[in-house]
């Protein structure tokens, strides 16, 4: 699958911080090891997923999501698709479908975190504990417009000085602060 081996290239080729190592190699070893790593059916050892980190116009800001399940600020992000082109592209897709941000089409982008996440078990929807193995990518937004949605039912800009008080996981501010 070409997308495995996208994900081998942008994985291996990351500068991980210590923090990002673990993260790494279990991402490393789900590539190496299971036949269908984007497969949202996929329970062990997981799966990947992408996310968008969207900055604003200035890139001041950051974009945030409350998660409907999780009930937590996160970035917008989820599920590979067949049909997405590449993995930056199911990121990009996700943070359209979730805010209705407008982001820039120059396709310049980047891998700039990624981080392996517990989700909890949906009974609704027959999920197990499972593993989220996630690339975070870089985008910039055309303007600042966004909305909510059923999946994301608040949506916000925010300063990296205010990540702390949102909660943020630590991998969204190692990825945050990368771009500034």
């Amino acid at each position: 699958m070409r997308a495995a081996g996208e994900a081998l290239d942008l994985v291996t080729a990351f500068a991980a911080s210590p923090e990002e190592e673990k993260s790494r190699e279990l991402i490393l070893a789900m590539l190496d090891q299971t036949p269908t790593p984007f497969s949202r059916r996929q329970f062990h050892p997981g799966h990947i997923t992408c996310t968008a980190l969207v900055m604003d116009p200035e890139r001041r800001r950051l974009l945030l999501v409350f998660h409907h399940r999780l009930h937590r600020w996160l970035l917008p992000g989820g599920h590979v698709e067949e049909d997405d082109p590449t993995l930056a592209e199911a990121a990009r897709r996700e943070a359209i479908e979730e805010t209705s941000v407008r982001i820039a089409s120059n396709g310049i982008f980047r891998l700039s975190g990624m981080d392996v996440h517990g989700i909890p078990a949906n009974k609704r929807k027959e999920e197990p504990f499972h593993l989220h193995h996630d690339l975070i990518f870089t985008f910039s937004a055309e303007s600042d417009e966004i909305a909510r949605s059923e999946e994301a039912p608040e949506v916000m800009w925010c300063s990296i000085d205010e990540l702390a008080r949102y909660e943020a996981p630590s991998s969204i501010v190692r990825a945050a602060t990368r771009n500034l």
